[in-house]
C-alpha cells in the first residue's frame, strides 16, 4: 500500500535551509577545538601541569604505531588508485611518524635538554601540513603510471630526507639557538600557516566530497594543535590539549583514509549522499528498464514457443495443453467443449504443382480465414503439415457442427491470393467432437475427433462428420 502513497519532493527553500544548516554543522564541528583553547587560555591557571613521562611516551608510542599503520593502509590504497594525493599523504603520514617519534624517546632528555625533547614535534607537524598541502594541489590530477607506484628508489629518497630532518632538529637542539622563541614559533606557526592554507585551497576550489570534508576538517584540528602548542607551555593542561587536538585530527583523517580502502581505494570516487542518492535512482531506472526489457523478451519467447513459426497458429504442445486446462474448467463447470479436426484437401498437389512457397501462402491464408470465422476466444493451432484443430469452448456438438459447416463453405468459396501467383482454391475436411459425449479424456477427445476427420476424407472430403 505504502508504494502507492503520494510522494512529496521538499521545496527548494526547504533544501537551501537544510543544506545551510549541514554546512553550519560542519563549520562548528570543525572549529570546535577552538572553544577548548579559549577556555583553558582565560579560565585555567596556566602553572597547573601534569607530567607523567610513562604516559607520554607510552602516548607516542601508540600515535607512531598508529602512524605506521595508517601509512601503510594509504599505501595500498595508492598502489590501487595512482591518486597524487595519496601518494602524499602517504609521504606526510610516513614523515610525520619518523620526525615525531624521537619526541617520545627523548622525554627522559626534558629535564637535560628541553629542546631536543620539544622540537621534534613542531618539526614533524611542518613537514606534514607541508605535504598534506602540496598533496591537496593534486587533487583530481590523473592518477601515475603503474610503474612508478613501487619505485623503491622514490621512497627510500623520503626516508632518507625524513632521518635527516630528525638529525637537523638534533643539531639544531644542541645549537646555542635552540632556545631562541623564534625556532619553535616558526615550526608550529609554519604548520599553522599550511593548515590554514589547505583550509582556504579547499573552500576555493568547493572540494566537498565526503572524504575530501574529512581532510578539511582533520587539517582544521592540526592548524588549531599548532595554535594550542603556541599558547602552551611544556606539560601544562594546554600542551596536553594541544596533542589531544592533533590526536582527534589525526584520527579523523586516518577514518577517511581507511574508508576508502574499504571502498574505492580512492579519494575522488567517493560520493556524497546527494551523489549516492542521484546515482542510485538512476540505477533503479536502469533496472527497471531492463526488467521491463527482459518481460518483453519473456513474452516474446513465450509466444514463440506456444507458436507455429509459419502461420502464427498455436503448436501442437501448447494446444494439447491448452485442451487440458479447458477440459479441467468444462469439468468443474459443466459447460460444454468441442473440437474440430481440419485437413486441406489435396494440399500436397498444391505443393508438388506450385511448390513449398505457394504452399505456405495458403496456410498462412487459411489460419488468417480460420480465425476470422470462429468466436474471439475459440484458438486454433496446427499440428501436423496441413492438419489443424480448432478449439470450441462452450460449444455442444450442433454448435461446432454450425461453425465447422460455416468454415468449410467459407474455404471453398475463397480463392487464396498467393502474391504474384495466381490465386489458389482448395477444400477442406472436419472432423466434430463433443466432450463428455464422444469421450471423458483427453486422449477420447482428440482420437474421436481424429476419427471423424479420416471418416470425412475417406468419404470424399470438402465435408464435416460429426457422428
Amino acid at each position: 500500500m505504502n508504494a502507492h502513497l503520494p510522494v512529496h519532493e521538499p521545496t527548494n527553500a526547504l533544501r537551501l535551509v537544510t543544506q545551510a544548516y549541514m554546512s553550519l554543522l560542519l563549520i562548528a564541528f570543525a572549529l570546535m577545538p577552538a572553544q577548548f583553547i579559549a577556555y583553558l587560555y582565560f579560565q585555567q591557571d596556566p602553572t597547573l601541569k601534569f607530567e607523567n613521562h610513562l604516559f607520554h611516551e607510552l602516548a607516542i608510542a601508540v600515535a607512531t604505531l598508529e602512524g605506521l599503520f595508517v601509512t601503510y593502509v594509504t599505501w595500498r590504497c595508492y598502489q590501487s588508485s595512482g591518486e597524487p594525493l595519496l601518494r602524499w599523504l602517504t609521504v606526510g603520514f610516513l614523515g610525520f611518524v619518523l620526525v615525531y617519534s624521537p619526541h617520545g624517546a627523548f622525554t627522559e632528555m626534558a629535564h637535560r635538554n628541553i629542546w631536543l625533547f620539544l622540537l621534534y614535534g613542531p618539526a614533524s607537524r611542518l613537514a606534514m601540513s607541508i605535504l598534506l598541502f602540496v598533496g591537496l594541489l593534486s587533487y583530481n590530477q590523473p592518477s601515475d603510471e603503474v610503474e612508478r607506484r613501487s619505485v623503491p628508489r622514490a621512497w627510500l629518497i623520503w626516508i632518507g630526507l625524513f632521518l635527516t630532518m630528525d638529525i637537523a632538529v638534533a643539531l639544531i637542539a644542541y645549537s646555542p639557538y635552540a632556545g631562541h622563541p623564534a625556532i619553535r614559533l616558526s615550526m608550529e606557526g609554519g604548520a599553522l600557516v599550511f593548515s590554514a592554507l589547505n583550509v582556504t585551497a579547499m573552500l576555493i576550489r568547493r572540494l566537498h566530497s565526503p572524504l575530501m570534508v574529512i581532510f578539511g576538517i582533520s587539517v582544521a584540528w592540526f592548524g588549531l594543535s599548532s595554535l594550542a602548542f603556541i599558547l602552551a607551555a611544556p606539560w601544562n593542561h594546554m600542551w596536553w590539549l594541544a596533542h589531544a587536538i592533533f590526536a582527534g585530527g589525526f584520527f579523523l583523517l586516518s577514518y577517511g583514509v581507511v574508508q576508502a580502502f574499504r571502498t574505492t581505494q580512492s579519494f575522488s570516487t567517493i560520493y556524497s549522499q546527494e551523489e549516492m542518492m542521484a546515482r542510485l535512482a538512476e540505477s533503479m531506472g536502469e533496472t527497471k528498464r531492463a526488467l521491463q526489457q527482459l518481460q518483453l523478451s519473456n513474452q516474446r519467447l513465450e509466444r514463440l514457443a506456444a507458436t507455429d513459426p509459419l502461420t502464427g497458429a498455436g503448436n501442437r504442445r501448447h494446444f494439447i495443453e491448452h485442451i487440458s486446462a479447458e477440459i479441467a474448467r468444462a469439468k468443474r463447470s459443466g459447460a460444454p467443449l468441442s473440437l474440430l479436426s481440419i485437413d486441406l484437401d489435396h494440399f500436397k498437389d498444391i505443393n508438388d504443382s506450385r511448390g513449398h512457397s505457394v504452399g505456405d501462402e495458403v496456410l498462412r491464408a487459411f489460419v488468417r480465414t480460420c480465425l476470422e470465422a470462429i468466436r474471439p476466444y475459440d484458438s486454433v493451432a496446427r499440428v501436423g503439415g496441413e492438419e489443424f484443430m480448432v478449439l470450441l469452448p462452450r460449444a455442444t456438438l450442433d454448435t461446432a457442427c454450425a461453425v465447422a459447416e460455416r468454415l468449410r463453405s467459407t474455404i471453398e468459396r475463397t480463392a487464396f491470393d498467393v502474391g504474384a501467383h495466381p490465386s489458389v482454391g482448395v477444400t477442406i475436411s472436419v472432423g466434430v467432437s463433443e466432450f463428455g459425449a464422444d469421450g471423458d479424456t483427453l486422449d477420447e477427445f482428440l482420437t474421436v475427433a481424429d476419427h471423424r476427420l479420416y471418416r470425412a476424407k475417406s468419404g470424399g472430403r470438402n465435408r464435416v462428420i460429426v457422428a
